[in-house]
Formats: C-alpha cells, sequence, structure tokens
C-alpha cells in the first residue's frame, strides 16, 4: 500500500510540474521536478525513502527511455554527424570517466579508485529533457543541436557499460583495464549483434501476425511496450550489453516497418506514439521527483558526517562539476578545431569558441545519471558478509550535487551565450518551404488522380480531387498565400470551346444558327474576364461574322427563334455545350499533367467543367448506383491517400520537409485513413 500511496503521489508531482511549466517557461522542467520532490521530501519530514534492485531500476527506468529515444533518433543526422556523435559518446564518456576517477579518488582516498570511475562514468551521459528544453528556449547552431542529440542516444550506452564493469570491480575487489577493455568491446559487439537478431525476430513477428490477419492494435501497442524489456532481460542472459541491444532495437524500429500502409497500421502508429509520450514523460518526470526527495535524505547522511567537513563537500562538488565541463570543453575544442581545419578548412575564430562553450554547459546530467546512481547496490559482495557499498552516500550525494549545478548552469548560462530562440527570417523561411513543399504534394496527388481518371471512374475521381482542392485553399489560407482566380487559364478554356464550335459549325455538324448564339455567349463570358478590355477582339468578330455567312444569311434568318423547332435547337444547344466542354477538358487533363500551370487551378476548373458536362447528362441514379459510387470514391481515396504517404516521406528524405512538419502531415493522413475504414 506504500508503494502504491508513493507512485501515486509521484504521479501527482509529475502534473503539477507540467502545469507549472506553462507558467514559468524559462525554467527547465527538470528543475521544477526537482523543486516539487524538494518539497515533497520536506513537507514528509525527510521519512520517503526508495530502495529498488539495481538491475530493476535498470530495467524499469532505463530499458524504455533508451528505446523510445533510439527509435525518435533522426537517422540520417545521426549517421551524417556520425564522427564527433561517436567521439562524444564514447571518447568523451571514457575520458570523464577517467579524469573523474583518478582525481576523486587523489582526493578522497576513501572512494576506491573503482568506485571513483563508476562516478565518473555515471555522469558520461547527457540528458534528453534538459537538452529538449534548451533547444525550445535558445537558438543552438544546427550541427551542436545534431551532435547533441545523437550524444545523449548513444553516451547513454557507453556510460552505462562502463558503469557496470566499475561496480562489478568494486564488488569483486580487483580492477583491470585491460580486462575490463576486453570485456567491454565484448558486450558492446555483442549487444550491438544481439541487438539486430532481436529486431529482425521482432520484425518476423510483427509480420507473421499481420499475414494470418492480427491486426488488433492491442496486440501491436503491447507488443512493442514490452519489446525493450524483453531485449534488455535476454541480453543480460546472453552476458551482452542490454543497454546497446535496446538501443539498436530501437533505431531499426521493427514495430513499425516501413512501408506498410493502412487503416490498421495507422492507428497502431498513433496510438503507439501515445503511449510512449505519456510513458517516457512520466519515467522521467519521476526520476527528478524520486531525485528531490532523495536530495535531503542523501545530503543529510554525508551532511552529518564528522569524517568530512561540509565545506569540503561543497568543494567537492563544484570541483568536480568544473572538472567535469572542463574535460568536456577541451575535448569539445580539440574536435571542433578539427573538423574547422580539415572540413571547413579555415581558421578557428572566437565564434568556434563560443559553439564549443554551448556545446560544454548543453551537456546537463539528468535522468540517466540519477538512475545509474541510485542502482549502486546496498552491499558489496567480497569479504565478510553484508559490508556496505564503499562511501555509497558520499557518491550519490556528488552525483546530486553535480546534476543540479549542469541543469542550472545549463538553464542560465547558455541563454547568454546562444540568442533566444527567435521565430525570425529563418523560422519563417522554414515555415514557407513547408506549405510550398505542402503544396507540390497535394498537386502532384492531384496529378496522379487525373492521370488515372477513367469515363467510369470520373465522378469518383472529381469528388475526391475536390476535396484535395479543399486542403490546398486551407493551406493556402492559413499560410496567407493569394488565391487569385487564374483569368487566363480560364480565358484559354473559353478558347478551346470557341475553337471546336467553329470547327463542328464550319463541318456542318451543327447549324449556324445555334453556333452563333453560342459563340456569342462565350464571348460574353469571355468579356466579362476580361473587365471590358477586349483582348482578342478582332479575332471573335471575325468569328462571328464566318458564324453568320457560313451557311448564308437565308439560312440564318430561316433558324432564327421562332422560325424553326424549337425543341430540336434546344437540344442541338446541349449537344453542342457537351461537345465543346468534353473538348476542353480534354485540353485541361493535358494542363494537369504537364504541370505548365498550378495543379489546383487547372484540377478546378476541370472539375467545374465536369460537373457541366454531367449535369448536361442528369438522370436520376438507383440506389445501386449510388452505392457502386461510393466504394470507388473509398477505393480512390485509400489510392490517394497511400500515394500522399509516399510523397510526404519523399519530401522529408529530400530535405525538403522539416520532420515535424512531416510527422503532422503523416498523423493527418493516418487519421483520415482512419476515418475512412470507420474506425476513429
Amino acid at each position: 500500500m506504500e508503494a502504491l500511496t508513493l507512485g501515486l503521489l509521484l504521479l501527482a508531482a509529475v502534473l503539477a510540474s507540467s502545469l507549472i511549466d506553462q507558467i514559468i517557461p524559462r525554467v527547465s522542467l527538470p528543475l521544477i521536478q526537482i523543486a516539487i520532490g524538494l518539497v515533497i521530501a520536506v513537507v514528509a519530514g525527510g521519512e520517503i525513502e526508495v530502495t529498488l534492485d539495481p538491475d530493476l531500476f535498470l530495467v524499469l527506468f532505463i530499458a524504455p527511455l533508451l528505446y523510445d529515444e533510439a527509435k525518435h533518433a533522426d537517422k540520417q543526422a545521426l549517421w551524417r554527424e556520425r564522427k564527433p556523435v561517436l567521439s562524444l559518446a564514447i571518447g568523451l564518456v571514457v575520458a570523464t570517466t577517467l579524469v573523474i576517477g583518478f582525481v576523486l579518488n587523489a582526493f578522497v582516498p576513501s572512494i576506491p579508485l573503482a568506485a571513483a570511475f563508476a562516478l565518473g562514468a555515471a555522469l558520461g551521459p547527457t540528458d534528453a529533457v534538459a537538452v529538449s528544453s534548451l533547444a525550445k528556449q535558445v537558438d543552438i547552431p544546427e550541427r551542436q543541436a545534431s551532435m547533441l542529440k545523437g550524444e545523449l542516444l548513444l553516451n547513454d550506452a557507453s556510460g552505462i557499460v562502463s558503469f557496470q564493469f566499475a561496480i562489478a570491480a568494486v564488488i569483486t575487489g580487483s580492477f583491470s583495464l585491460a580486462h575490463a577493455g576486453v570485456d567491454f568491446l565484448v558486450e558492446f559487439v555483442g549487444g550491438l549483434l544481439l541487438g539486430i537478431v532481436l529486431g529482425l525476430v521482432g520484425n518476423g513477428v510483427v509480420k507473421r501476425a499481420r499475414s494470418i490477419g492480427v491486426e488488433n492494435t492491442n496486440f501491436h501497442v503491447l507488443f512493442e511496450v514490452l519489446i525493450p524489456f524483453l531485449i534488455y532481460l535476454v541480453a543480460n542472459v546472453c552476458h551482452v550489453s542490454g543497454v546497446i541491444a535496446v538501443v539498436v532495437a530501437g533505431l531499426i524500429n521493427v514495430t513499425s516497418p516501413k512501408g506498410v500502409i493502412g487503416p490498421s497500421v495507422s492507428r497502431m502508429n498513433i496510438v503507439s506514439g501515445s503511449v510512449w509520450h505519456v510513458l517516457t514523460y512520466a519515467l522521467n518526470g519521476i526520476v527528478f521527483v524520486l531525485l528531490g526527495t532523495q536530495l535531503p535524505l542523501a545530503m543529510q547522511d554525508t551532511w552529518e558526517n564528522v569524517r568530512i567537513a561540509n565545506s569540503t563537500l561543497i568543494l567537492l562538488v563544484f570541483g568536480l562539476t568544473f572538472l567535469l565541463l572542463f574535460t568536456r570543453f577541451v575535448w569539445v575544442t580539440a574536435m571542433d578545431l578539427i573538423h574547422v581545419r580539415r572540413i571547413d578548412k579555415r581558421r578557428f575564430t572566437k565564434q568556434d569558441i563560443r559553439s564549443a562553450l554551448i556545446t560544454t554547459f548543453s551537456g546537463a546530467k539528468g535522468t540517466i545519471t540519477l538512475s545509474i546512481m541510485f542502482s549502486i547496490p546496498m552491499y558489496s559482495y567480497y569479504g565478510p558478509p553484508n559490508v556496505p557499498f564503499p562511501q555509497r552516500e558520499l557518491l550519490i550525494f556528488l552525483a546530486c550535487g553535480v546534476i543540479v549545478c549542469t541543469l542550472l548552469l545549463a538553464t542560465f548560462v547558455v541563454p547568454l551565450l546562444a540568442p533566444a530562440r527567435d521565430r525570425g527570417e529563418d523560422e519563417l523561411r522554414r515555415i514557407n518551404r513547408d506549405a510550398a513543399t505542402t503544396l507540390d504534394i497535394m498537386r502532384n496527388v492531384i496529378e496522379m488522380l487525373t492521370a488515372q481518371q477513367t469515363k467510369e471512374n470520373h465522378v469518383e475521381t472529381q469528388a475526391v480531387i475536390r476535396s484535395y482542392n479543399d486542403r490546398v485553399a486551407r493551406i493556402k489560407e492559413n499560410n496567407g498565400i493569394e488565391d487569385e482566380l487564374n483569368v487566363k487559364l480560364r480565358l484559354q478554356a473559353l478558347e478551346w470551346e470557341y475553337e471546336r464550335a467553329m470547327e463542328l459549325m464550319e463541318r456542318g455538324v451543327v447549324s449556324g444558327v445555334v453556333a452563333y448564339r453560342y459563340l456569342g455567349r462565350l464571348e460574353q463570358v469571355m468579356t466579362l474576364l476580361e473587365h471590358g478590355k477586349g483582348h482578342g477582339s478582332l479575332k471573335r468578330w471575325n468569328g462571328r461574322l464566318r458564324a453568320l455567312w457560313h451557311r448564308g444569311v437565308r439560312t440564318v434568318l430561316r433558324e432564327l427563334p421562332g422560325n424553326g423547332p424549337m425543341a430540336e435547337q434546344t437540344e442541338e444547344m446541349r449537344w453542342l455545350q457537351t461537345a465543346t466542354r468534353t473538348y476542353a477538358i480534354e485540353h485541361l487533363e493535358a494542363a494537369v499533367a504537364s504541370s505548365q500551370v498550378p495543379t489546383e487551378d487547372a484540377a478546378t476548373l476541370l472539375m467545374e467543367y465536369q460537373r457541366s458536362v454531367a449535369a448536361l447528362h442528369t438522370a436520376r441514379p438507383t440506389v445501386a448506383a449510388v452505392i457502386k459510387v461510393d466504394d470507388r470514391t473509398d477505393d480512390i481515396k485509400r489510392k490517394a491517400y497511400a500515394y500522399e504517404l509516399e510523397q510526404i516521406q519523399e519530401a522529408y528524405e529530400e530535405e525538403r520537409l522539416s520532420r515535424t512538419h512531416a510527422a503532422r502531415m503523416r498523423e493527418s493522413v493516418q487519421l483520415m485513413q482512419m476515418d475512412l475504414e470507420d474506425t476513429v
């Protein structure tokens, strides 16, 4: 009952932190959650003590957080910046572990070297939540942002593996750097291979389930949630790194195979995204609130320890923070210097030093570091029974102090180094690029639908095209894009009608009087569109005269209204309208396919002509016909949505569409797919 009460209290604290974050946006969310944890500890009188099995803590918190980070990682950016990312994620973590380990052991001999290495390894990983909070507040340069995101994904794995070796050395009482290096390589490569194998197995399970008709969303989402836990446990049984295996499986993202399109997949992706968003938010928040609740207890035991002065504790925290940041700054500066000299081929400037400082102070410590430190066992297993782990409380105290210091520095120093995020010219350019690319995608879908239109499905196709034209209009309206009437295209369509009417009259297919009346009507419409400017009036007067004299004045007079059968003239006019507008439709379809004019303009005008032709052939449809039309419309919509998803992915891969906007567009299409199948 106490565990349940504590869990509910922690979740309530996470909810409260999200509300406070909206009120005080300049303070990072982790700091708010730590402060709430401190308040809880003070109110509870410092009686909250959390003791979890180290392996359970790693599985419960680390595995799902790393899997979700890997699943949403930008693979292209990760590969593009692979050299600096690997340098930060592996090289810097090892350097930090060694520097902090040797220095701490030198100043505090009561801390064994292996235990000091464990603290250094735990302080290696950067915090994803802290980096995300900074990205919202300040404009971190693109290269530095990509490096930080890649680092926070991979250095979790290297930090945890290094920590596990250090703890094993403390427990066994022996440590060999060469032996640890070999074991590290075995665990790293073994975890990598096992992650690939288990990822492919998971992919096979998903495909097999779908092949036998298992499209249940609950099954697929639950399977995805279980994946990181299962992989981590299997890796531990195989004595390889479960952390590396989980990261690799997340990068493969086996539960959402690429290229699979359908309403059930769309629903699964949406539900899965929501589940993981809530799960990771809650886990991150709980760890930071736990940090706040444990600070008084951890600090009290160490603070009241008469064997070490309180001033020494404060100096140790500040000294470790300085040493951590100094090591990081030297490493990043050397790495950037090599990049500037070899890649950019220029001199190292003050701006490069500022970028290195931004990367340095942005590497705040948080969730992973605290999770690792909480996993330190209470007792060592060598020597006499129940020997306490050497200086466990002091190590946790130092880790907590460094976490708070790095979070404060990241929150208040980085904004001084990097400009505040401003939706200025660059942001507007990005928004305009996304809007323009979205319009291109809509136009490509309209062109595809127009090209696949047949006599049998033209009614259904024009209904789907109309919906895409409505979306184009909304995009233009939302982005302030002028949507002027394409007068030139409309005049061209009327010219096509005029040309066809003249041809039919000269061939004697229609009578002169009907052609004369229809040509006059077309001229009137063209004059209105030209606002009375009379462009091409000479050509039209020539056409009217040809119509007047083509069959002879007497013939025309004899066929004037009242002198001939009205019903025949009305039917002939209807036929002429159908023929000329069909002729214009053929040219408009070619215009849509050629992309010589804005696709939505040609498609809109095309549908107007198609509706007018359909109206000339009015016939009351049967119920069966209506049902058949609806079925065909749904099929066309499915094709359009699938093609739109392909266009979105292609635009994103070509970097014509931002990651965030592409994700929103995919979700919109998936929702429409779900609505089409009545699964919302």
